[in-house]
């Protein structure tokens, strides 16, 4: 009787594992999803840049941007210490 019972234990771990992951699979399907990453925005500085197209460069005292061939703006890392001043235009098209 007793060895039966011992060959029977892995049966009986391969079933409790199988429940197991059947019972977790369930609760994991009703968790509630991620909601979608929204699209990038252009930070203040390029957005400057965008509403004012006349400006060809331009700066917050911080970071410096200038159009790149196809007319896109292309801006500097700001400093970690800076302190952003009012946008200003250094040079215009």
């Amino acid at each position: 009787m007793r060895g039966r019972a011992v060959r029977m234990i892995p049966m009986i771990r391969a079933a409790s594992l199988l429940l197991f992951t059947a019972l977790a699979g369930a609760a994991f399907a009703d968790a509630p999803r991620m909601a979608p990453m929204p699209k990038p925005v252009l930070n203040t500085v390029e957005a400057w840049g965008v509403r004012n197209a006349s400006c060809a460069e331009w700066t917050n005292a911080c970071q410096v941007c200038s159009r790149d061939s196809a007319g896109k703006p292309q801006c500097s890392t700001p400093g970690i210490a800076c302190t952003p001043k009012a946008m200003m235009c250094l040079k215009k098209k």
